[in-house]
């Protein structure tokens, strides 16, 4: 048996029969080799952060932490099939193993969280063993939330361009005009017209005071095919802006996939300007040249000097002498922008950390644009190969 310090009778042992719970008025400290399983409720009062051994909750009936003040684990592993609800929050210092069962929050409250402190991490996250509800991280700046609803694992991954002091993240497959989860409401018809359709199926609540990119992913539930005349590449990340009370484009820098499954990153934005973020679409043709060209297409750049392919010629960019072209690699990084594009890019970077390989130029790959022409108030996105 495993070594348990300072676990006393002076947790109140009657309250623990009479509400099946660990009453916590004490001061419980694991050190270190040591461990701690819950197979009732918790109810913590009083600090619990000085533990560094392991906090376990186990079982098939379904188990609460309760409580006034936080507690503060060093690791934590959930093998609870009945799921532990928490109406306190718990921290994380080190590890989180998800087994079996949902770590679940209420809905509408952003206050009660699963918290991972700066080194918090997890594993064995799926399907059946995620947060249901809300997860939030600490002093750190790249993080994948791992949440979802009570059938699917849907994480969000949040790039913060510094640490943020507190960010906090819950997945809702539910209808953003009709939530049933709180009594807030993002009617999907209230957009900017840049916007085609915002999906009525998903959305993330994720909150952060620092600029940030995030990255979600659709599945066939998801059922973006659904939304008529769309495709991949016309997907795009919106949010429902706290200022205007509407929908409005945060866009992509990144997207890879098909119309049963992909996955998009945003451009920087700030998240706590946003109340939700999900899926949009690029509105639908409306005029003869989009008609004409629903895309401008994927090309092949060979920058050799054979006088083939030397230089990017997207077509259809001379239809708006007023446009922008901005183009990224795989990482979301954007490595070459200019305003009024005239076939200028050779395959060498004018602008980001990739500046200084000027000399030899960008690796060999794929890269992914956005052209807007601004004349026809039109956006398109499309990917290039790279021939080094």
């Amino acid at each position: 048996m495993k070594n348990l310090l300072y676990i006393s009778f002076f947790l109140f042992v009657g309250s623990v029969q009479a509400q099946n719970a660990l009453y916590n008025t004490g001061n419980i400290r694991i050190h270190a080799n040591g461990s701690l399983g819950f197979h009732a409720n918790f109810i913590n009062e009083v600090d619990f952060d000085q533990d560094e051994g392991l906090v376990g909750f186990y079982g098939t009936t379904p188990l609460a932490v309760q409580g006034s003040i936080p507690p503060t684990f060093n690791d934590a592993e959930f093998m609870a099939s009945g799921g532990v609800f928490l109406q306190n929050s718990i921290n994380v210092l080190n590890n989180v193993n998800f087994v079996d069962g949902d770590v679940l929050s209420p809905l509408n409250d952003q206050t009660t969280y699963l918290n991972f402190l700066s080194n918090g991490f997890f594993s064995g996250e799926n399907d059946t063993s995620k947060v249901f509800g809300f997860a939030a991280i600490t002093n750190k700046s790249l993080f994948s939330f791992p949440v979802g609803d009570n059938e699917q694992l849907r994480p969000l991954i949040l790039d913060s361009q510094n640490e943020t002091s507190l960010a906090v993240c819950a997945y809702f497959f539910e209808n953003p005009s009709n939530p049933t989860s709180f009594s807030e409401s993002y009617n999907v018809e209230e957009k900017v017209r840049d916007i085609g359709t915002v999906t009525n199926r998903e959305f993330w609540i994720i909150q952060s005071d620092e600029i940030a990119t995030v990255t979600i992913s659709w599945n066939e539930r998801s059922a973006l095919g659904l939304i008529p005349n769309t495709s991949a590449d016309a997907i795009i990340v919106v949010g429902w802006s706290k200022q205007s009370n509407q929908w409005i484009v945060i866009g992509n820098s990144a997207l890879s996939g098909d119309i049963s499954q992909g996955f998009v990153t945003s451009q920087p934005f700030v998240p706590s300007d946003y109340e939700a973020i999900t899926f949009g679409t690029i509105p639908l043709p409306t005029d003869t040249f989009v008609v004409n060209n629903p895309t401008l297409g994927n090309y092949f750049l060979s920058p050799n000097g054979d006088g083939t392919n030397d230089f990017l010629v997207i077509e259809g960019m001379s239809e708006s002498p007023n446009n922008s072209l901005h183009i990224f690699n795989r990482f979301g990084q954007k490595v070459f922008e200019k305003i009024n594009y005239v076939d200028e890019f050779i395959g060498i970077s004018n602008t980001g950390s990739l500046l200084l390989s000027q000399n030899i130029g960008l690796p060999e790959g794929v890269y992914y644009y956005l052209a807007t022409l601004d004349d026809l108030q039109l956006e398109y996105q499309g990917f290039l190969f790279l021939d080094r």
